[in-house]
């Protein structure tokens, strides 16, 4: 099987052999959310682990899986990208998802705190997570480079995100990726690149 950057699939995965289900695409992204939720380090124990993957995982699994991607080697996941074409229409969305966890008010609060770092110029964003095991490989540039040429082919403009300040190696490989930092504000550090 090798290495590979795929879309997401959201169908669960049998063992051909033991007939026996094995770990969806959907658990692998959550999980990998949990494990890199804490600026990169793993966050469990934290909290409870959903405040994290209902704001950053499920909502694009269910609202924009047509921009999923997941990085792969030998059938396992070790990695995705999460990305929403234009911001303003996913925010609107994510504040009407229901959610088992986030109330009305969490779902609007997290809705504008995503709308503050969007603009014209930059009305796409992404969220990129890899296990340890999956970075310095190449996946991260691989999996931003598969989601940006699908925005740039859509005719997106640009693409934003932002960046924990403690998360350094995010900085570090954001900047290699072709992205420039914006701004610095309570939120974060937000990055962007212009697709045209």
């Amino acid at each position: 099987m090798g290495e590979r950057i795929r879309l997401y699939d959201p169908a669960p995965v049998s063992d051909s052999v033991s007939g026996s289900v094995l770990e969806s695409d959907r658990q692998a992204v959550l999980s990998i959310c949990v494990l890199t939720g804490d600026a990169g380090r793993d966050a469990t124990g934290l909290g409870d682990p959903r405040e994290l993957t209902e704001r950053y995982a499920a909502p694009y699994l269910d609202l924009e899986r047509e921009h999923a991607w997941v990085a792969e080697r030998e059938g396992r996941v070790l990695g995705y990208l999460l990305a929403a074409a234009d911001t303003a229409s996913f925010a609107a969305r994510f504040e009407a998802r229901p959610s088992p966890l986030l109330n009305a008010d969490a779902r609007g609060r997290h809705a504008a705190d995503m709308l503050r770092s969007a603009d014209e110029e930059y009305p796409a964003h992404l969220h990129v997570d890899l296990l340890p095991e999956g970075q310095g490989s190449g996946f991260g540039r691989r999996l931003v480079e598969h989601c940006l040429e699908q925005l740039a082919a859509e005719g997106v403009p640009g693409v934003h995100l932002v960046v924990d300040p403690r998360n350094e190696g995010a900085q570090a490989f954001y900047a290699r990726v072709g992205f420039t930092e914006r701004r610095r504000d309570a939120d974060g550090i937000v990055f962007g690149r212009l697709l045209s």
